[in-house]
């Protein structure tokens, strides 16, 4: 399916019923105090505008999209997938995101936008670096200035602590090429 417009994408998403279905669902808890994906949502919007003049246009319009889509089908999920199971929050929205655009980098990052947290626990809890899923995700993104802003946007929230994002950027430092860095965490 060829891709429209990114900002003809987002209006078309804002819209859709298996979006829209979504937004409600939630209660505060754990790393999600504010409960609703729609406050989630309002959240990272916010999180967006203290960003704003770092990213161009185009890239501030696909941090929407995938500020609207990343999360929204959490509630369809199956409890405790991998972040690659065809039922997982994030296949379920890369799926979704698919429906209106094939551009490969926003797919990836909203399948594996959970990855680092992921890669992270796995740290917090070995003390050892899962290597292959490090080195599948280097592989996989290739738009590291809108992952790493997308991972600031989503991990600045009041209820998550920064120890997870810091340390994934400790891990990347001089595998990737991007304009972002950890000094740009807020």
């Amino acid at each position: 399916m060829p891709s429209l417009g990114f900002k003809k994408v987002l209006e078309r998403i804002l819209e859709d019923e298996r979006y829209l279905r979504n937004l409600d669902w939630g209660k505060p808890r754990l790393g999600h105090p504010e409960g609703s994906l729609r406050a989630h949502i309002a959240e990272l919007e916010s999180n967006l505008q203290q960003l704003a003049s770092l990213v161009s246009e185009e890239e501030y319009v696909k941090l929407q999209i995938l500020i609207h889509v990343h999360d929204t089908f959490k509630p369809e999920a199956k409890s405790g997938a991998p972040i690659t199971h065809a039922r997982s929050h994030a296949s379920l929205a890369r799926a979704f995101l698919a429906s209106f655009c094939d551009d490969q980098d926003l797919l990836d990052i909203v399948q594996y936008h959970d990855e680092p947290y992921a890669l992270w626990r796995h740290y917090n809890d070995t003390f050892q670096i899962n290597e292959r899923r490090l080195q599948n995700l280097l592989r996989t993104i290739k738009n590291w200035d809108l992952f790493l802003f997308f991972l600031i946007i989503d991990g600045c929230t009041g209820g998550k602590e920064q120890t997870p994002l810091i340390w994934f950027f400790e891990q990347i430092g001089g595998k990737v090429e991007s304009r972002v860095n950890k000094d740009d965490i807020f």
